[in-house]
């Protein structure tokens, strides 16, 4: 059977704070953390005991000139290492209003500690609830780890939970007018059969990246597309600005951002989506060759030879395989959107695929790989938003973040050019 350790510390009071510190001292030689906890409960206990006497004097003593009179003591716990240690404190009521005075240092230690930022760590590096209790505390450092230490099963999913869903809230209303954006990526990553989260990661001019926002729908649809640009929207990204949008190909993302942010907007479709996309339809003996002609004609420099290479592509295999080469010529304008836009190679084999949304989907599958069962939408939002959340600490600057003010006035130039066209046509 296990044997339960209870830290004498927890139910100090302040005739023997003296004790305390030298029984810590001699605890360092065995434990550092135990040394840690005793020394501190020592210092707690006294700090009670301090206010304890401001607030109403000494024990046994008659002050008329406190506020408060001593009213005996409680147990309580405060944040320790992950979970809860007990405590015991003095209580002291108000000679006026009979209620009980609280004491400083007791308010400001119940309410500290990092308990749901340890919860929220562990569970984001896949420590399993069961399990939680072994990575805090253990036995042979002879912390105290009952019941009641806040390192159950329950305890820790209630604090995982409440931390999370006031990240995902305080993250989806923040503001986005403050951002600089040129580029911006959306993806939709399944979670199960019925139940999807559409993400948008953005780019700034200066190179750094920025998870945008997350919306559940059952499929990538263009109402779930709409859902997530409506919520970027609101929160200040301009629907009047000129953005180079990079999605995966989806018919629905397209026709929702087109509708949004006009006929006009720049999209690039992924090349790496569009390549896997052909050759996984070909014979192997096909594969070297054609990705060798997609390579040669994404990375010229002149967009008109670039579509015609793709369309000799398209003609040579139209006997061999008919329905990849109409696949080739199948939104053959949006895969050469960054060739158009005159953008230098560095730049457009940064942003001629979605590899940073799907670098963070990856980090978000690594987060939920524990999650066995999607109990509902917002249970998976806020999932999905603490994965969006831990990938941003890996962000780094996009390689050729120097070359971004480039892509920022190309994409002015061509709303310029829009809309010089359409006065023309006009008049």
């Amino acid at each position: 059977m296990k044997k339960t350790i209870t830290a004498s510390a927890g139910l100090a009071s302040a005739s023997n704070v003296h004790q305390l510190v030298e029984t810590a001292w001699d605890k360092v030689g065995e434990s550092f953390e135990q040394f840690c906890l005793t020394a501190g409960v020592a210092s707690l206990v006294q700090m009670f005991g301090e206010d304890a006497d401001t607030l109403a004097g000494g024990r046994y003593e008659h002050c008329t000139d406190k506020p408060g009179h001593r009213w005996g003591t409680a147990k309580g716990q405060v944040g320790f290492h992950g979970g809860k240690i007990e405590l015991e404190r003095a209580r002291v009521r108000d000679k006026v209003t009979g209620k009980e005075i609280v004491l400083p240092s007791w308010e400001e230690a119940s309410s500290g500690g990092f308990l749901e930022q340890w919860a929220m760590s562990l569970m984001l590096m896949n420590v399993s609830t069961r399990k939680y209790d072994r990575a805090v505390r253990l036995p042979e450092a002879k912390v105290p780890n009952k019941a009641g230490s806040g390192l159950s099963r329950s305890a820790v999913s209630r604090r995982f939970k409440a931390l999370t869903q006031a990240r995902l809230d305080e993250w989806m209303s923040s503001d986005l007018s403050e951002l600089d954006l040129v580029a911006i990526q959306i993806d939709g990553l399944h979670l199960d059969d019925h139940l999807l989260v559409l993400a948008a990661v953005g780019v700034e001019v200066s190179g750094e990246k920025h998870p945008l926002g997350v919306i559940e729908g059952a499929t990538e649809n263009a109402a779930t597309v709409q859902a997530l640009l409506d919520n970027l929207i609101e929160r200040g990204l301009d629907p009047a600005g000129c953005y180079l949008f990079i999605v995966d190909g989806a018919k629905a993302l397209t026709k929702a951002i087109r509708r949004t942010f006009g006929a006009d907007i720049p999209i690039q479709r992924c090349q790496i989506h569009k390549a896997r996309n052909i050759t996984d339809r070909l014979p192997p003996k096909l594969h070297a060759s054609v990705r060798r002609a997609l390579k040669q004609a994404w990375e010229l420099d002149d967009a008109d030879k670039a579509e015609r290479l793709m369309r000799n592509l398209a003609q040579r295999l139209e006997l061999e395989a008919p329905d990849v080469s109409k696949s080739i010529l199948e939104g053959l304008d949006e895969i050469l959107t960054v060739v158009r836009l005159g953008l230098p190679v560095e730049l457009r084999r940064s942003l001629a695929s979605t590899n940073i949304i799907e670098s963070m989907n990856s980090v978000i599958r690594q987060v939920c790989r524990n999650v066995k069962r999607w109990r509902d939408a917002k249970m998976a939002l806020r999932w999905t938003g603490a994965g969006m959340l831990e990938a941003a600490k890996g962000f780094r600057r996009l390689k050729a973040y120097k070359q971004l003010p480039i892509l920022k006035q190309a994409l002015l130039d061509h709303r310029n050019t829009v809309t010089l066209d359409q006065i023309k046509d006009v008049a």
